[in-house]
């Protein structure tokens, strides 16, 4: 009978969690500040989203990335990972860790778009928006770091059949040659539980993945 109340208990907290989006009381709505940088959401919830009651905010993925010159840097190079330090074009660990201060004070809440599947792809670029760089034939990004053995093995991309019959295919394979973590291992399982840690004990409320 214990074991089932402590089965119970666990169930309904994992039910919770998903439930609570953790904002402040009486707040209900999101959002999306898609490639705003981190000073402007910090003015935007003090002057306009704080006053009006929101609740939340989702941000563009806060941890370094390849930035891509030969397609005149992309939105989508934010989705291209090359590092877990905090320093995109929205901003450095400073204006970050101001930004989420400044929301929270204002009673709106700050949500990641946490990008922890997957490592860049291949590109002629190979420096990230803080410097880090990558030698992609040999699946090593320093800026980490992850080598070989942190990534899925053998290498196979992911077919649009593979949606309607491969589950295995669509989770070990790579998205549009996206470098397929392995998230089987521990090593690499605490390298993204490092980085989502360190934007929980700068203050995020949560995580959009």
């Amino acid at each position: 009978m214990f074991r089932l109340i402590l089965c119970l208990t666990a169930v309904v907290t994992l039910a919770l969690a998903y439930k609570n989006p953790h904002y402040a009381s009486g707040r209900t709505t999101m959002v999306h500040l898609f490639e705003w940088k981190w000073d402007d959401i910090a003015s935007e919830c003090e002057r306009f989203l704080g006053p009006r009651g929101y609740g939340g905010i989702q941000i563009s993925p806060p941890n370094e990335n390849l930035a891509i010159w030969s397609r005149q840097r992309p939105w989508w190079e934010r989705y291209q990972p090359i590092s877990y330090r905090l320093v995109t074009r929205s901003g450095n660990e400073q204006q970050f860790a101001n930004m989420v201060r400044r929301c929270n004070a204002a009673g709106v809440r700050i949500y990641v778009d946490a990008i922890i599947n997957h490592m860049t792809g291949t590109w002629n670029e190979n420096t990230g928006t803080g410097g880090s760089t990558a030698n992609f034939g040999n699946w090593h990004y320093p800026g980490v770091p992850y080598g070989r053995n942190d990534f899925n093995w053998p290498q196979c991309v992911i077919q649009n059949h593979d949606y309607g019959c491969c589950a295995d295919r669509v989770r070990n394979c790579e998205l549009s040659g996206l470098k397929d973590l392995n998230q089987g291992t521990e090593y690499v399982r605490q390298m993204i539980v490092n980085y989502m840690n360190h934007l929980i004990g700068l203050g995020v409320a949560g995580f959009r993945y």
